[in-house]
């Protein structure tokens, strides 16, 4: 499977409503494809890392063949949202013109409710060790971040994975470290697969396939006060880490299985 060079880019053009459950209050929005989108802004609590977060963690799942909506870049005009009384939302859209990030709507879905559906072994196991590899502490029991859309599993919602980079200092060690959180996943008592799916993921998610995921970062997004590195320096500590974590799949499978 390849990965894209590109996501594909929309513009706009219309804020139907936000979706407050979001931490950082996403929105649902209209593009001029005439699509509606989960849009998610680079002017919310946590900026364009959020983003970031979303993008590399989607694209892997969509790499390891899991059901994720697209993803596309999202153009927001700097008049956008002039117009909209709450002062919030306003203030949001004034912080995020430019490229944001947004996830195509998938109509009529249901949020994924374990005590109502059970998902086979297989692929409980190939969401843990996708979480467990991206480090994604956001899909527990209170919050599982899955929705059921045409009788399927859809993952959506990255944003909380890559927890490394709001502190971006040792990284390496956290690469290689102990994922405490995974004991809170929805999904880990159904995930006794995870050795025979740790065999398949860590052959089907190659440096390449790496390589061309972080390349998706956009520029605007890696110009950051608070470091020096320029924005191919940054996308080469994203891939390192990945690469690194990858390396340690043995381990985060062994830790899983024992959370289990």
């Amino acid at each position: 499977m390849s990965i894209s060079a590109s996501l594909r880019k929309i513009n706009v053009t219309r804020y139907i409503q936000p979706l407050r459950e979001g931490g950082s209050l996403p929105a649902l929005a209209e593009g001029d494809d005439d699509f509606k989108y989960v849009l998610k802004f680079k002017g919310g609590g946590h900026g364009v890392k959020t983003l970031i977060a979303e993008l590399i963690g989607g694209e892997i799942a969509r790499a390891l063949k899991l059901k994720l909506p697209e993803l596309v870049f999202a153009e927001l005009d700097e008049a956008f949202g002039q117009t909209e009384a709450d002062e919030e939302i306003q203030d949001l859209l004034k912080a995020s013109k430019g490229l944001n990030l947004a996830l195509h709507f998938l109509s009529g879905a249901i949020t994924f409710d374990p005590a109502v559906t059970k998902i086979d072994e297989k692929l409980a196991s190939q969401i843990v060790w996708l979480d467990s590899l991206i480090t994604n502490a956001d899909r527990t029991v209170r919050n599982t971040n899955m929705l059921i859309w045409n009788k399927e599993l859809w993952l959506i919602d990255h944003g909380s994975c890559l927890f490394f980079q709001y502190t971006w200092t040792n990284w390496q060690a956290k690469a290689a470290g102990p994922f405490t959180f995974i004991k809170d996943h929805v999904l880990l008592p159904q995930a006794t697969l995870l050795n025979e799916v740790n065999a398949e993921f860590k052959l089907l998610l190659t440096e390449e396939k790496l390589k061309a995921i972080v390349s998706l970062i956009p520029d605007e997004w890696l110009h950051w006060e608070d470091t020096t590195e320029t924005p191919g320096e940054i996308r080469e500590v994203y891939l390192q880490f990945l690469l690194t974590r990858l390396r340690y799949a043995d381990t985060f499978t062994k830790e899983a299985i024992d959370a289990r």
